[in-house]
């Protein structure tokens, strides 16, 4: 059996194995033990799928299947790997699974969060997966739908009027991808049967016309979910009402799904759009990194201002594929990895302190170093991997999208990546700012001496986040060496179109 379909299966066999359970406790020990699964075979098909590279495995994806699903519109379940997927589904397997132990305490209708819970990690892993057009298009729909019902029911403060903003925003985003696909698939007709097949669809020269056409709706479909400006307002919303796990999810992993998508589909199915394109979305990119990062500095509420933090640094992955070079789609990759790994970090923080405190408010807080050690180390890791501290992954990622964007010898892309490095000094500022408010200085309230400090399920999944953060900071050769395999073809083919 191909590995990759166990992405599919120890999910739904999850789910199902929560309903036949009677109480919370046997949801989250069934929930927990079908994501550790899935974390081992994250594992194992990383470990695999390197081996038969160093093996000399050819072609451009790995443990390649294709099954017909739709004869009639010649619809495949076609998976694959390359090594950007292979990376991100090993970050979206550690997000899950450490998500599952900072829920560790959800009693409310357990077994239908946990439920819904899996079944968006299903949408993810998937996605991920998906060769076909189709098919990663169903299984981004079901990784989107059941953000409402998470937030919706088991959110806070105007949860209902945020779970409607996000679903209503994303649907919208899925509406453009229809167009865009649907293009996709009956312009391939002048190379043979319609097909929705990624691999099929990139040996297709599209006629400049068409790529004009549809790259907007390709780009900016995704690009929603990657909070591109000014599409991006669903993002804060949804984060600030999302209990702690889907806070996690979305911000670490729902949102990659918007720039691995704007990569694998618009740009590199329709290259001459998107070079001739490229400039309108990197002044849109460039406001979403300054504008998030200003956002962060104003906002009080824990949430809001990691959320404006997403949202900058989810821009510079936008920014770094539109800049069309090897360095620059490195480093993309490393950003959306990094930055799914310190968000999920800062959330899972975030919901374990306002789960002692029961508030978010910066200013009700402070001195909490001193009776909440563990979580407060952390949060200073968590900070200092966001404002890109030397040996922490945020430094690697950023550092290596601003090479790649300062590549670029004219003066338009000079002068835009000059701007977006603004960010980092910004993002200092809020960071090191919160840090001291919410951490040092004497105690706000004498009933913060009763907080015990980070549980075992917590600190579990706090150090299952922070290893790979360290990993990547210390050692990026192993992230980054590995990637040439996915990203040299992409590369080729945008510029082979200048």
């Amino acid at each position: 059996m191909n590995i990759l379909n166990l992405f599919v299966i120890i999910p739904v066999l999850t789910v199902l194995g929560i309903m036949f359970v009677k109480d919370y406790k046997g949801a989250r020990m069934t929930a927990a033990i079908g994501m550790s699964l899935q974390l081992v075979a994250a594992l194992v098909m990383t470990l695999m799928y390197f081996a038969e590279r160093k093996a000399g495995a050819s072609g451009e994806f790995l443990f390649y299947t294709d099954i017909t699903w739709f004869k009639t519109l010649n619809i495949h379940y076609t998976v694959g790997v390359d090594s950007i997927a292979v990376w991100m589904i090993c970050l979206a397997s550690i997000v899950v699974f450490a998500g599952i132990f900072a829920s560790w305490e959800v009693q409310y209708l357990s077994r239908e969060f946990y439920i819904s819970l899996i079944l968006l990690a299903t949408g993810v892993f998937g996605f991920f997966i998906s060769l076909d057009l189709f098919t990663m298009f169903l299984f981004y729909e079901l990784a989107v739908i059941p953000m409402y019902l998470l937030i919706g029911i088991w959110g806070s403060g105007p949860k209902e009027y945020s779970a409607m903003k996000l679903t209503l925003m994303l649907m919208g985003g899925s509406a453009l991808l229809v167009v865009g696909l649907l293009g996709l698939y009956f312009n391939s007709s002048a190379a043979g049967p319609v097909t929705f097949n990624l691999l099929e669809l990139s040996k297709i020269n599209f006629p400049m016309a068409m790529q004009r056409f549809f790259f907007p709706f390709l780009f900016v479909g995704f690009g929603i979910l990657g909070a591109l400006f000014p599409l991006h307002t669903w993002s804060p919303d949804g984060h600030s009402s999302a209990p702690t796990a889907v806070s996690m999810l979305h911000a670490g992993v729902l949102m990659k799904l918007g720039g691995y998508g704007c990569l694998r589909v618009a740009m590199f199915l329709l290259p001459e759009a998107a070079n001739e394109m490229a400039w309108i979305f990197l002044i849109l990119t460039t406001i979403s990194i300054v504008y998030g990062a200003f956002g962060a500095i104003w906002q009080k509420d824990l949430k809001y201002i990691n959320a404006y933090s997403s949202v900058s640094h989810c821009g510079l992955v936008l920014f770094a594929l539109l800049m069309m070079n090897k360095t620059a789609i490195n480093g993309a990759v490393l950003q959306m990895i990094s930055h799914g790994l310190m968000t999920a970090l800062f959330f899972a923080l975030i919901g374990m302190i306002y789960g002692r405190t029961h508030t978010r408010n910066v200013p009700e807080m402070g001195g909490l170093m001193a009776v909440i050690p563990f979580l407060g180390v952390s949060y200073v890791i968590a900070g200092l991997a966001s404002l890109g501290l030397p040996g922490l992954s945020g430094f690697i990622a950023e550092m290596t999208v601003f090479v790649g964007a300062f590549a670029h010898t004219d003066t338009f892309h000079r002068v835009i990546t000059i701007i977006a490095t603004m960010s980092i000094v910004i993002t200092a500022v809020y960071i090191l700012r919160v840090v001291g408010q919410l951490l040092l200085g004497p105690l706000r309230e004498k009933e913060y001496l009763e907080f015990p400090d980070a549980r075992w399920y917590e600190r579990l999944s706090l150090v299952v986040l922070i290893l790979p953060i360290a990993i990547i900071g210390i050692y990026p050769a192993f992230l980054s060496g590995t990637l040439a395999d996915a990203i040299v073809p992409i590369v080729e083919r945008l510029t082979a179109m200048l």
